[in-house]
C-alpha cells in the first residue's frame, strides 16, 4: 500500500518532468521557427513580385518540407 501512495504522489512529477525541454532541443526549435520564418519571407516576396499564389505556394511547400507539419508550413490563414 505503501507503494501505491509513493507512485500516486511522485506520477504527477514524472509528467512535469517530461514536459522540459533540454536547451539543445530548445535550440533546435528556434532555428527550425528561423527556417520556417526565412520560407514565409520568401513566399511573402514572391507574391509581391506579382507571380501566381499558387506558385508561391510551390516555392513555400518545398522550402518547408520537413520543418513543418502541414502543407501550409505550421502556417494557414483565411485563404
Amino acid at each position: 500500500m505503501q507503494r501505491l501512495w509513493i507512485v500516486l504522489l511522485l506520477a504527477p512529477l514524472a509528467a512535469w518532468a517530461q514536459g522540459q525541454h533540454t536547451a539543445a532541443e530548445i535550440r533546435k526549435d528556434a532555428e527550425r521557427h528561423r527556417q520556417m520564418a526565412a520560407a514565409h519571407a520568401e513566399a511573402a516576396k514572391c507574391l509581391e513580385s506579382g507571380q501566381k499564389p499558387d506558385q508561391c505556394m510551390k516555392a513555400l511547400q518545398a522550402a518547408c518540407k520537413g520543418l513543418a507539419i502541414g502543407k501550409y508550413c505550421g502556417m494557414k490563414h483565411e485563404h
